[in-house]
């Protein structure tokens, strides 16, 4: 208990407070734009918004080609800050080209594939916009935690939940799914224009070559392959639902079920983005690594079981908030959660551990490999027990890509294999 005290203590010296506590008050305020939403919006409306949103949603991690993962990593390990800057400013000005083109690809694309689901089409083309707003906010965010302020990282990550309550406020209540639809172009975009001063840099900077090489470039692209994938894990099960059982309603319910359990994820989200550019920064001390680790476990093992205690307690009442008849998707719920469990235990350690270690495209590899039996898995438990069949698929994925995700890590750090 000792150790994990002063686990908690140390996290807390980097100010990790501030961020735990701002995504604490984010994630109720996320959750109170999804519930502004499906009061203001039909189901089948929503759904469709939702729908289209997933697809774009796990294309959003490669919207820059994974540079602001490269920023991310080596930003952590240059000292200089003026080069911090020019390496800021590279990924800035290429990631934005990169999203325009994967814009223009998405557009042409739709003109290509016959969508079954009504007014997918339309959506899926407006939608992509959000690929470069996103793109411009998750940089900004990056050049924050590496000048390690996260104070005012947390900040942000609070003044983008207000706005976007707000925004789906006014703009679902005047222009439904089309106003929920600009909001989640809009509201990053709006945000990065809020903070953009607070963070030194020049716009004429250009970064010296040696920094941004085919490593770099490498590194960022399986990093960001690896976001894809992952993303695609979360929003897969939606699509499937949605072409298996061709039912909007079903899209609608099992995403707000999700919800759920996957606000959990915030919990080691938050202890991860304090503490990646410092792990990042000591990955050769092995003693340090592995005693990080060990607590880290033994303090998430706890929290999980506690999560799981609190579903099973008051999962069916807070369902109902959402509406009355997702009461009945308890069972779905908590085998959610159960599977939640192993992305904060093991998962969400492992992964940015690897990050850390340059080893990005083995988490490429574990998510590529989960998607193929969720593919497997899906296809052949949603006709037999509907949701709750994408649920049970969910959750053996979540923990089979942490503990592949441990064994790796623990081969590569033994061996000293990686830079």
């Amino acid at each position: 208990m000792k150790n994990i005290l002063n686990f908690i203590k140390n996290f807390l010296n980097r100010s990790g407070g501030y961020i735990f506590s701002t995504s604490v008050i984010s994630k109720g305020l996320s959750f109170f734009a999804s519930w502004i939403a499906i009061r203001l919006i039909p189901n089948k409306e929503l759904g469709a918004v939702i729908f289209a949103f997933q697809i774009i949603a796990f294309i959003i991690p490669v919207a820059g080609l994974g540079l602001e993962q490269g920023l991310f990593r080596y930003g952590a390990l240059i000292k200089s800050t003026i080069e911090k800057n020019k390496l800021f400013m590279y990924t800035l000005k290429y990631g934005i080209l990169v999203s325009f083109i994967l814009i223009g690809f998405i557009i042409l694309s739709t003109f290509f594939i016959e969508f079954k689901l009504e007014k997918t089409k339309y959506y899926l083309i407006f939608l992509s916009l959000a690929l470069t707003t996103h793109y411009i906010f998750g940089i900004i965010k990056i050049k924050i935690l590496l000048d390690k302020d996260n104070k005012l990282f947390s900040f942000v990550d609070l003044t983008y939940n207000i706005i976007f309550v707000l925004l789906v406020f006014i703009l679902s209540y005047y222009f439904n799914e089309l106003g929920y639809a600009i909001s989640l172009i809009l509201v990053p975009l709006l945000t990065s224009l809020f903070f953009i001063h607070k963070i030194t840099f020049k716009w004429n900077q250009s970064v010296d070559q040696e920094i941004p090489n085919f490593t770099f470039w490498k590194y960022g692209f399986f990093a960001s392959l690896s976001n894809v994938t992952t993303q695609l894990l979360i929003s897969i099960d939606i699509i499937l639902i949605g072409s298996i059982l061709n039912n909007l309603e079903l899209v609608t319910a099992f995403k707000y079920i999700s919800l759920i359990p996957f606000s959990f994820l915030f919990l080691s989200q938050a202890v991860m983005t304090t503490d990646f550019v410092n792990l990042t920064e000591k990955i050769y001390e092995k003693e340090y690594i592995l005693n990080y680790i060990k607590n880290y476990i033994k303090l998430f093992t706890l929290i999980s079981l506690g999560c799981l205690l609190f579903i099973y307690l008051f999962g069916a009442y807070i369902l109902s908030f959402f509406e009355k008849d997702y009461s009945q998707y308890t069972i779905t719920l908590f085998i959610l959660t159960i599977g939640i469990s192993g992305i904060l235990i093991l998962r969400g350690l492992f992964g940015n551990l690897l990050s850390s270690i340059g080893k990005a495209h083995i988490n490429f590899i574990t998510t590529s490999i989960a998607i193929l039996l969720n593919l497997v898995f899906n296809y052949y438990l949603i006709p037999l027990y509907g949701i709750n069949g994408a649920a049970i698929t969910s959750a053996m994925l979540m923990w089979f890509t942490g503990i592949l995700s441990a064994l790796f890590f623990f081969y590569f750090f033994k061996q000293k294999k990686y830079f």
